[in-house]
């Protein structure tokens, strides 16, 4: 990874990063999480469908055959162990499209939120897009900031609290410090995001005309109408199937679950991609 994050923005360049980096190609995740995950969707289990409320009938069969065909991963329901993998053109073309949701947004100068069930891995992606989006004249939402919001875990009912760094929406647990804090709690939830949509609405507005984030934020916002991208891995079908049915505008296929700084190449790429580089 000796290649500087600035010069990471040629497709060729992003694609050898992608790569390296285990965000495509060969990625962390195994087959038989990602098996899990389809049969769980394809019985709509909430803790998979993180906010979206399917309108077709997806089998386990449909759900592989979507896989395979939005992120590259095998189209054979008889593999069934390994690696998972993600075809890093896919993802690729996948960054464009996300970029050009961007663009027009920053042409538009649209209000945008920001939020990730991912606080670890992607604050400094979505705070570098929140920067870019907020210079070219967006206004970067942060309703129903220090709300309560009590999550149903594995480990039973849980209060957050809903925070902010860098215009990047994530819940906190209600007993951690925030100052100087930056870490969030990991969470597939869409009530943060329906926190903050209904602390907008209540006020008055304004609301977003973009959603941008992943798991439950993206899930969540595109099931009650908002424009939603964001990121996905290949364990999480519902952000896919959500586009699938025209709920979420633009999924990209990633791992997310590597390194923090590795992402951040992919957020100058889209950036430059839009003309929002600074």
């Amino acid at each position: 990874m000796s290649r500087s994050i600035a010069s990471v923005l040629t497709t060729v360049d992003l694609r050898a990063h992608l790569l390296a980096a285990r965000l495509a190609g060969v990625v962390g995740t195994t087959r038989e999480v990602s098996l899990r995950s389809y049969r769980l969707f394809a019985a709509r289990d909430p803790r998979v469908l993180i906010g979206l409320d399917p309108e077709w009938v997806w089998d386990e069969r449909d759900v592989i055959a979507l896989m395979a065909d939005r992120c590259g991963v095998s189209a054979d329901p008889g593999h069934i162990s390994g690696q998972d993998v993600i075809d890093p053109e896919l993802t690729l073309a996948a960054l464009d499209a996300f970029a050009r949701r961007l663009a027009s947004a920053a042409d538009r100068r649209v209000p945008v939120l920001l939020g990730t069930g991912h606080p670890q891995r992607l604050i400094g992606f979505y705070a570098a897009l929140a920067d870019g989006l907020s210079a070219a004249g967006c206004t970067v939402l942060t309703p129903a900031q220090g709300r309560r919001v009590d999550i149903t875990t594995r480990f039973g009912l849980r209060t957050y609290n809903l925070d902010y760094v860098r215009g990047v929406g994530f819940v906190r647990g209600a007993d951690a410090e925030r100052t100087g804090c930056e870490p969030g709690a990991h969470t597939h939830s869409p009530l943060p995001v329906r926190t903050a949509l209904a602390a907008a609405a209540d006020a008055g507005g304004p609301l977003p005309e973009l959603v941008i984030g992943d798991h439950g934020w993206v899930c969540g916002a595109g099931q009650l109408g908002f424009e939603a991208v964001g990121p996905a891995d290949v364990n999480d079908p519902a952000p896919f199937v959500g586009q699938a049915e025209g709920l979420v505008s633009v999924v990209v296929p990633l791992d997310d679950g590597v390194r923090s700084d590795y992402y951040l190449p992919l957020a100058r790429y889209v950036l430059n991609r839009a003309c929002l580089s600074q």
